[in-house]
């Protein structure tokens, strides 16, 4: 099975991080340096995404992914750990917990996908058009960022707080996207599913989404009864689809709440 790129730091017990599609490892940074006090934090970066290839072939649904992953963490020697994920990574943290309850401790799953009634038989009508934008752009991306009219086309639709990311934050993301030859590999993955696994009572889950979150909009893709029934579900004020950017203290408290770990 396909290795992943990984970065392993702090101490405590183990807490990994899973990024969403078009993105990666990088898009933790804004909470990383404040989990490493009480976690060994580990990131990956899935298959076509980061630092990792994509293998031509390889099946790259959820639950697929799921599977690679918990392969990585045993490559690594690590059994047993806590979980958190975004987007597509929150809908792969729920189905490692589902495939594997007794190798996962907690779940925090921020703005996670596959939390839907009636699932995607296409991609997003935009999807074309934000890869080709970002990976025609990546040249020009480490001037252009610089301007806050290049900043809001690429992420007003992301955050509500887009004004306030920083240039490096910008820059890795419009790297990732631009790089993620995953990325429709990992949509066509999605087509046509839901998650539909069952998480034991006794792995504490937290569902969190922003209240400005577009990309997975309260309207279709964040229905309670698809999530584990003993889920705890927040609504962050103020935050789009990446709450780990908009809100990263308050990620952080989730984190470290949904593992009792303070």
């Amino acid at each position: 099975m396909q290795r992943l790129n990984h970065l392993v730091t702090g101490e405590g017990e183990p807490l990994l991080l899973v990024h969403g599609m078009g993105s990666a490892s990088t898009a933790w940074k804004p909470v990383r340096n404040l989990l490493e006090s009480k976690f060994t934090v580990i990131t990956v970066d899935l298959p076509g995404h980061g630092e990792t290839p994509f293998i031509e072939g390889a099946a790259m649904d959820p639950h697929s992914l799921a599977l690679t992953v918990l392969h990585e963490m045993s490559e690594l020697g690590i059994e047993s750990f806590h979980l958190a994920g975004n987007s597509l990574g929150g809908w792969v943290a729920l189905e490692m917990a589902s495939t594997a309850p007794s190798r996962v401790k907690s779940v925090t799953g921020l703005a996670p996908a596959g939390l839907w009634l009636n699932p995607y038989n296409v991609r997003y009508p935009a999807t074309a058009l934000v890869r080709f934008l970002a990976r025609t752009t990546m040249k020009l991306a480490p001037t252009a960022l610089h301007f806050e009219a290049a900043r809001k086309l690429g992420f007003w639709d992301i955050s509500p707080r887009w004004q306030e990311f920083s240039y490096e934050l910008c820059l890795d993301a419009v790297n990732a996207l631009g790089k993620a030859d995953g990325y429709y590999p990992a949509w066509d993955g999605m087509l046509m599913k839901r998650f539909d696994g069952k998480i034991p009572e006794e792995i504490p889950v937290t569902i969190i989404f922003g209240d400005t979150d577009r990309t997975l909009p309260a309207t279709t893709c964040q229905e309670r009864s698809i999530a584990p029934a003993h889920a705890k579900w927040i609504i962050f004020p103020d935050t789009g689809h990446a709450p780990m950017w908009d809100s990263p203290l308050d990620v952080v408290a989730a984190i470290e709440e949904t593992a009792l770990v303070r």
